[in-house]
């Protein structure tokens, strides 16, 4: 095997050609087979419900299993939820969950740099899509699992990653003949359920390491260059919400808005609502507002730098007073919700009390409001 990519080395590492061909292949198949069998026989709509049924199943095995829960642990699931997600990950023929997750680690840890990180997208479309699994850029670590010695001692991540060929060859070769044979069309399911959705599954997750650090806003950080986008979030179950993801990559949530698309969210909620789920795990809501507030206080200078007007550093200065008063009443007000929410939860408020700090948290509450809005007024020229 030849040895890991350097600045110093220009030599590409050797093809690896199992991944090559497979990616090319079923391309292929999809990108031809599909159409031609559409336009000759159709397909029922049985069939069509089926393969996207099936692409979800791969998705949210890998978006809600593979991802927030075993490489992020922001949650814990059921072992027969676990079991699926291992079924639904070889289905989508991603690697198996120790290989997928080492990877993702490796990526949080040194993301954007181009040395280590293993899909950095710093090294252009192309090679964070799906160009660093075409060539031997990772073959230095292989077989290097110490980052999720965690997972190594789990009973159905061992399994999987023993037996993920034999799992891949089963999923998607079985599923697509059984439903084949049961809506009486076997080819119009094998290219519909078998190489249509297994197309479109790998960019969806491709999508996220390429498209997903390019294209977007950043309004939780800019350390990094994931990005939120509305558009990849509907296309990846959830998951093109980035930005907030980096900034806080523990929390079982992409999108925190209601109305945000994050099905992924949703299952996890479902799934601890009837038991199977459970320590769904939360970043506070200070702290995302805390980010949200220092990306606006970073944008709105920058934004004043920018600009040819005599009084700048007074407009600056005026800017981060009016920065530090939002910061200094956010902090009032969740200072006090934290302690009536552990007097309540402990029993320890009496009626009296409990009406008088409920009274003081609004005044609190619309004194940072009012604060934001003042904020808001004043960033809205500049941010």
């Amino acid at each position: 095997m030849s040895q890991p990519e350097t600045r110093s080395n220009h030599e590409k590492p050797a093809i690896i050609w199992l991944n090559l061909l497979v990616f090319a292949i079923t391309f292929t198949i999809a990108a031809i087979g599909v159409p031609w069998y559409a336009i000759a026989h159709g397909f029922s709509i049985e069939l069509i419900v089926s393969a996207v049924i099936a692409l979800s199943f791969c998705e949210l095995s890998i978006t809600a299993g593979y991802h927030r829960l075993w490489s992020h642990k922001a949650y814990q699931a059921n072992a027969v939820v676990r079991f699926f997600y291992a079924i639904g990950g070889a289905f989508a023929v991603q690697n198996s969950i120790l290989h997928w997750c080492s990877d993702h680690r490796v990526h949080h840890q040194f993301v954007d740099n181009n040395d280590k990180d293993p899909y950095s997208a710093k090294r252009g479309f192309w090679y964070s899509h799906i160009g660093w699994m075409l060539r031997e850029y990772q073959a230095h670590r292989y077989t290097n699992y110490d980052n999720v010695k965690d997972l190594k001692k789990q009973k159905i991540v061992g399994l999987q990653h023993k037996y993920y060929l034999t799992l891949v060859l089963l999923t998607n070769f079985g599923i697509p003949a059984i439903l084949g044979l049961w809506f009486n069309d076997f080819w119009g399911s094998i290219l519909l359920v078998g190489f249509l959705r297994l197309v479109v599954s790998h960019h969806i997750t491709f999508l996220i390491n390429s498209l997903a650090h390019m294209w977007g806003t950043q309004p939780y950080n800019d350390k990094n260059t994931a990005k939120d986008n509305p558009i990849l979030a509907f296309l990846t179950f959830g998951e093109g919400y980035h930005n907030f993801h980096h900034a806080f990559q523990y929390d079982y949530r992409n999108a925190i808005k209601w109305w945000q698309f994050d099905p992924t969210k949703w299952l996890i909620k479902s799934l601890s609502l009837v038991g199977l789920a459970s320590n769904l795990k939360k970043i506070s809501d200070i702290k995302i507002a805390q980010a949200i507030a220092a990306q606006q206080l970073l944008k709105a200078k920058e934004k004043v730098n920018m600009l040819n007007i005599p009084d700048r550093e007074k407009v600056l200065a005026l800017i981060q007073k009016e920065y530090d008063i939002l910061i200094q009443k956010m902090d009032d007000f969740y200072q006090l919700k934290k302690e009536w929410l552990d007097k309540t939860k402990a029993g320890l408020q009496q009626s009296v009390e409990k009406s008088q700090i409920n009274k003081t948290l609004q005044e609190l509450k619309a004194n940072w409001e009012n604060q934001q809005a003042s904020w808001h007024l004043m960033i809205k020229q500049y941010a």
